[in-house]
């Protein structure tokens, strides 16, 4: 993420948490020898066990900015990630850190963080690795305007079979039946 956004971020009166990857190797670098040399400010350990995983995350929080560029505009915390485990009988280490415009406690970024993930993994997965999303080939020709067709008349249709569904249960007010399906 450039610099730049994170100014557009907070010229807009908003705050962000960034994952710091390869594409800033001297960030990445200075959060590490950071976290490697001084105390976190926070930090929060949480062991989770899912299906044929165990995961055990450590998130760290550090206030100390001394030596970070002043072009990351907003920059109040650098948190380090660290994630150890197993999925099936192999074992897995990986570290990530992120920047925030928030001061906030490990407990509070390893939520956020952890409900970021979540998504990824409930929605943008499934897109891409069940659906084969990434291979589509939908952004070539016509395909994007035929596509957005076939959205459009999809909504319209489930509109329509919803409305078809209320009536035949014995709903003469759709108002009503929303209503009621609601509460």
């Amino acid at each position: 993420m450039p610099k730049k956004t994170c100014q557009l971020i907070i010229d807009s009166a908003n705050d962000y948490v960034i994952a710091v990857k390869d594409n800033q190797p001297k960030l990445h670098r200075h959060i590490q020898r950071i976290a490697a040399l001084r105390s976190p400010t926070s930090r929060y350990i949480a062991t989770e066990k899912t299906r044929d995983r165990l995961t055990t995350r450590t998130v760290e929080v550090f206030h100390d900015l001394n030596g970070i560029d002043s072009g990351w505009t907003g920059i109040k915390s650098l948190i380090r990630v660290e994630r150890v485990g197993t999925r099936g009988r192999k074992q897995y280490h990986e570290v990530v850190c992120y920047i925030s415009s928030l001061k906030s406690s490990a407990q509070d970024f390893a939520c956020g963080i952890r409900g970021h993930w979540s998504i990824e993994n409930c929605l943008h997965w499934v897109k891409d690795v069940v659906l084969d999303e990434d291979d589509s080939t939908i952004r070539l020709g016509n395909a994007p305007a035929n596509l957005s067709i076939v959205r459009a008349l999809a909504k319209l249709l489930l509109r329509r079979l919803a409305l078809n569904i209320l009536r035949r249960n014995g709903h003469s007010s759709i108002t009503t039946a929303t209503l009621i399906s609601l509460s």
